[in-house]
């Protein structure tokens, strides 16, 4: 299964449970809270791709996904049961990294859209590096800019790369956000 919309999950144990079940991009919110930034990217990936919200079936994993319904209300659900989530693992918490491909391929199935065209961008890490995105005295400034003006959320370097690459996003897009920021200075 090769999934179009990014799907948004609490953590990087959840995108590996992911990565071996489908093929698909993912957002981690990094537990139940829920910043900003962190909004912005998930707006940006439902405006460029679309999202399924896939949280934990526990008390953090629903108040996470009314967080951003409330925020993204064209979002799509997947969702699991306590047992499908690992309650019937001894000395386990429930979440998504518990679950088994097929669970997951099986949650996923009813709200999916088949991914037909390959997002895709111009952007290579040496246009980063040109740029003064990447491993500059100014880097982290300039991607703050450009992280906030295209709705990317916190993004390090290599995030940048990946989040350009996610939503698609065109070198002349990065470098008419740059031109604004140059301007400025």
């Amino acid at each position: 299964m090769k999934i179009r919309e990014v799907i948004v999950v609490e953590g990087r144990a959840d995108t590996e449970a992911l990565r071996h079940a489908v093929v698909a991009d993912t957002i981690e919110t990094n537990g139940s809270a829920l910043n900003e930034q962190m909004v912005a990217a998930i707006k940006q990936a439902a405006a460029t791709r679309g999202v399924i919200i896939f949280t934990d079936p526990d008390f953090n994993g629903e108040r996470l996904r009314k967080l951003i319904s409330k925020s993204v209300p064209e979002a799509k659900h997947a969702f699991l049961t306590k047992d499908e989530a690992g309650r019937l693992i001894k000395h386990h918490s429930l979440g998504i990294e518990y679950a088994t491909p097929e669970t997951l391929r099986t949650a996923l199935k009813s709200v999916y859209t088949a991914e037909t065209a390959a997002v895709t961008s111009d952007i290579t890490l040496s246009d980063l590096r040109h740029l003064g995105l990447i491993a500059g005295r100014e880097s982290a400034k300039r991607r703050e800019h450009v992280a906030e003006k295209m709705g990317l959320g916190y993004v390090n370097g290599k995030q940048l790369m990946n989040r350009l690459t996610m939503f698609g996003i065109k070198k002349q897009t990065l470098l008419e956000v740059l031109k604004e920021l140059d301007e400025e200075d």
